[in-house]
């Protein structure tokens, strides 16, 4: 949960001086220098600070006054406010910050705080259950700087790929949560070391806790405010598409694809994710978005509602069998 150390009920505006807004509420601080912003601000409003730094003001504000009001549901802003790019750009600094700095500095300093011994195996089994927690988080966050950012950039460019923001998972915040909430549990339930200083062990424990608050406010601001906003962009971009007239050809030749192509086309409507049509004709998550490029890019066309359309046209299924 969020902690209770980011609920102010105050709403910041662009008019507000910026070192007013981290001096009200300290933990917002991380969030400014995520934006790309650095100290110095002098006088300088909100406003001011996010046009010298060619971050959008109102996309800013958003996550600062849904993050810093407790991540609750009446914060969360339309998602025609919000700019992807400058979105983009908090989120892939997010990713460095917990990939580079946060999740590293708490295993250093689990490692110089737990006392190893040959008697004693209970430290290593934390640091064990500590680095499965980091590699978890390590591939879902590679994941999406791999895939899914560069399908936001891509549409934002006018070069959809086959991809949807509907194929993204996002479980992970919530297996995430859970296991540092169980590893919180762990170490002040059942650790005790009495060589090893209260102080640094209370200081490893703090810093679990603060992790574990924010993994929980970026999961919340990619689904409550990426995730809308990107379905909004493909949405526009779709109906770009779908106001570029084809060739007859291209919507009733099912000769255009390949029998793997037309496998392909046939999971898609029939509600199947990649991963999961990847498993049942045993190739490769990668070759099947390389297929549904080239679907994509033979058809011209980029949705699922539209790659349904042409599979009931050309034969591949029946209506009955997508009720």
């Amino acid at each position: 949960m969020i902690s209770k150390n980011y609920h102010t009920t105050h709403l910041f505006r662009p008019t507000d001086l910026m070192a007013e807004l981290i001096n009200r509420q300290y933990s917002l601080l991380q969030i400014v220098s995520r934006f790309g912003m650095s100290l110095g601000v002098g006088e300088k409003s909100v406003s001011e600070v996010c046009r010298e730094h060619n971050v959008d003001c109102s996309t800013f504000l958003a996550v600062i006054n849904y993050v810093g009001n407790g991540c609750r549901q009446d914060f969360i802003p339309e998602p025609e406010t919000i700019s992807l790019p400058s979105l983009l750009k908090y989120l892939r600094e997010s990713h460095t910050y917990f990939l580079e700095y946060s999740l590293p500095s708490i295993r250093r300093k689990l490692i110089g705080t737990v006392n190893y011994s040959s008697s004693n195996e209970f430290p290593l089994l934390i640091l064990k259950y500590y680095d499965s927690f980091f590699e978890e988080v390590r591939a879902h966050l590679d994941y999406e700087n791999k895939t899914v950012f560069p399908h936001v950039d891509a549409l934002l460019t006018h070069h959809p790929s086959s991809f949807t923001i509907d194929a993204f998972d996002t479980e992970h915040d919530e297996t995430a949560d859970g296991k540092l909430n169980e590893l919180k549990n762990i170490i002040i339930r059942y650790y005790s070391a009495p060589s090893v200083s209260n102080y640094a062990l209370n200081d490893v424990l703090s810093d679990i806790f603060i992790c574990n608050e924010e993994l929980n406010a970026h999961g919340l601001v990619e689904e409550n405010l990426f995730l809308p906003a990107v379905k909004l962009l493909e949405e526009r971009a779709s109906e770009e598409n779908e106001s570029i007239p084809c060739c007859e050809e291209g919507i009733s030749d099912a000769s255009l694809l390949s029998p793997r192509e037309k496998e392909i086309v046939i999971g898609v409507v029939k509600g199947l994710t990649n991963k999961e049509i990847a498993d049942k004709l045993y190739i490769s998550l990668n070759t099947v978005l390389t297929h549904r490029r080239n679907i994509a890019r033979k058809l011209e066309i980029h949705s699922p509602a539209g790659l349904t359309i042409y599979a009931i046209v050309n034969g591949l299924v029946k209506i009955e069998e997508l009720e």
